[in-house]
Order: structure tokens, then C-alpha cells, then sequence
């Protein structure tokens, strides 16, 4: 049952933490909460914000539900309608809360959609190699 946990639910969870401020300041001002930055050759200077943390995890998280997609049974098919409900969770705050109206929402909510079309599209796909039909 732990294999139809909706993994998308991580990053929805960190944004909504931050948005709180458990992670420091507040609000919109820790999404650009300098994490990380890097001098390279070039000269310039990288740097990593909680924002884009975000993003990286979610993406992480999105191979592994693909892989995920994968598998057969009952837990696969509860984990596409949990994951459906995330994406509607992450569009219902994007529409309805100001703290959610922000670039790096809107992606993590298009990262949960393509997590619920690609898992869909990925179970239908094997599904139609399992079908056999005898002659």
C-alpha cells in the first residue's frame, strides 16, 4: 500500500511549509532563500535557491513515479487517482492563494500534470503488451 503513496505530494508539502515559515522567512521571500552558490570558471557565480530546490526534488520525484507507472496491480491504479488528486490540490491553491501565484508553483504543478498523464499513458501502454489474444 506504501508503493500507491503519491510521491508528488512532497514537493506540494515543502512549498506549503515554506509558504508557512518553517523554513526561515516567510512567504514568496523563502522561495528566493539563497541555498547554495558556486564561483565558476567563467567567472560568474551560481547559486541555488529554495525555490529551485523545489523544483529539483520534484523532478527527481517525477522519474521515480514513472517508474512507478511501471508496475501492475491494485496499488498502481490507486496511486493514479491519489496522484490526480494532488494535481487538483496544486491547481485548486494555485487559483485560489495568493502564495501559490508564482513561477515556481505553476511549475511544480505542471511537473504533478505531466506526472498523472505520463502515469496513465506509461499503465495503458504495458497494459496493452499484457493483453494476449489467443488465436
Amino acid at each position: 500500500m506504501i508503493a500507491a503513496f503519491p510521491l508528488m505530494l512532497v514537493p506540494f508539502v515543502l512549498y506549503n511549509l515554506a509558504m508557512m515559515g518553517l523554513f526561515g522567512q516567510g512567504g514568496i521571500a523563502a522561495l528566493d532563500h539563497q541555498i547554495l552558490s558556486l564561483s565558476m570558471l567563467s567567472g560568474a557565480v551560481w547559486t541555488l535557491s529554495m525555490g529551485d530546490l523545489f523544483i529539483l526534488v520534484a523532478l527527481a520525484v517525477l522519474f521515480v513515479e514513472i517508474l512507478k507507472a511501471t508496475r501492475h496491480g491494485s496499488g498502481s491504479l490507486i496511486n493514479h487517482m491519489l496522484s490526480m488528486l494532488v494535481f487538483v490540490a496544486f491547481l485548486v491553491e494555485f487559483l485560489l492563494l495568493q502564495g501559490a501565484a508564482t513561477q515556481i508553483f505553476f511549475i511544480l504543478m505542471i511537473i504533478t500534470f505531466i506526472d498523472v498523464v505520463g502515469g496513465f499513458a506509461v499503465s495503458i501502454r504495458t497494459a496493452g503488451r499484457d493483453v494476449s489474444i489467443g488465436l
